[in-house]
């Protein structure tokens, strides 16, 4: 099946209209005919080669949110209508250890990108969601629930659930003081979904200007960084930290924030190694972590809480044909919180 794209067709190029194909449908496979694609920092990473060699021509694109339009002879998941997502991985090898324990985004084998990756023939290169329809196993698909928009779900499929994931895991919920470092596509969905659990929050960030998104999406509290009498006053005062944001971070700063048996996570993906004092972490038994995104068992796990809950990602939906623009916007940080591309735009 020929279907439309944007493509970057070498790297740094700007994004173009072109035309990919799409495998036939196969008896385990679904067609999503995509509505919505997030766009995600990591799309920007990759079309711009910054974190090493990548596939060209590439349509990026690992947020993606549309309707079930065709499904295989032996699809029992899902039915022609249904809302459905694909994340950022499409399939993986199904055998190694952490595929068998539920862990397929953690595949110790081959696993399957997206976009900017290989098909397990390891020639087959695939493409993202910049484009009107998708085909992909039925196993690795979401349900989104029917009460969220299409909009404003497209971001859960990598924003939501890489912040999930980490919350989840360290057991967030009533009576956990937790931190979120960064207010931005990552950290905003962080601070709903913390919010959500019952956690007390608190949103830090350098920035005062954004006080007032902290406390309307959710956080009960607002620390700026660059306050030095306020962040002697929190110290010690957070049990999971969730650092959300890709500068080069303090780590010792931050871990210094930590009561006892406190954990910092990390999300964001800074270009420059991080350095630690051992001393942050003896003292009270202190954690650094890291934290991808999710399985897609946990994938459905969280966009079932979304759908409980109500929580989409707060966007701005743009025409495909201003994508460019936009790539400059995510890397000027002038988006409150996510571009979602309108595929119907691709039609025009």
């Amino acid at each position: 099946m020929d279907v439309r794209a944007y493509a970057a067709p070498t790297a740094n190029a700007p994004l173009a209209p072109t035309t990919i194909t799409r495998r036939e449908l196969g008896p385990d496979d679904i067609t999503i005919e995509i509505k919505f694609a997030g766009i995600c920092h990591s799309d920007i990473h990759q079309g711009r080669e910054e974190w090493g060699q990548g596939i060209f021509p590439m349509v990026p694109g690992h947020e993606i949110a549309g309707i079930v339009s065709a499904v295989g002879s032996n699809v029992t998941k899902f039915k022609i209508g249904d809302h459905a997502g694909v994340g950022c991985f499409v399939d993986s090898c199904r055998e190694c250890a952490n595929c068998k324990s539920g862990n397929d985004h953690y595949c110790l084998g081959h696993s399957t990108a997206t976009y900017n990756g290989m098909e397990k023939d390891l020639v087959t290169p695939t493409y993202g969601g910049y484009s009107t329809h998708i085909v992909i196993d039925e196993n690795y698909a979401l349900h989104i629930p029917e009460n969220l928009s299409l909009a404003e779900a497209a971001p859960l499929l990598c924003a939501g659930i890489t912040t999930y994931s980490p919350l989840k895991r360290w057991k967030v919920g009533p009576g956990t003081r937790v931190g979120i470092v960064g207010l931005g596509g990552l950290g905003h969905m962080g601070v709903k979904l913390a919010h959500a659990m019952g956690a007390e929050v608190t949103l830090i960030s350098h920035s005062p200007g954004k006080e007032q998104d902290a406390l309307r999406l959710g956080a009960d509290h607002f620390l700026l960084s660059t306050d030095k009498e306020a962040w002697k006053k929190a110290r010690y005062s957070f049990d999971f930290i969730l650092n959300t944001v890709s500068v080069n971070l303090n780590v010792d700063r931050y871990l210094s924030l930590l009561g006892l048996y406190g954990t910092l996570c990390m999300v964001g993906v800074p270009t420059e190694p991080l350095s630690v004092q051992s001393n942050s972490l003896l003292g009270s038994q202190k954690s650094l972590a890291g934290s991808g995104i999710g399985s897609i068992r946990e994938t459905q796990e969280m966009l079932d809480f979304c759908g409980e809950h109500n929580l989409g990602a707060d966007i701005e939906v743009i025409a495909i044909q201003d994508v460019n623009e936009a790539w400059d916007r995510v890397v000027a940080s002038d988006i409150r919180y996510r571009f979602v591309i309108d595929i119907e735009s691709l039609n025009a």
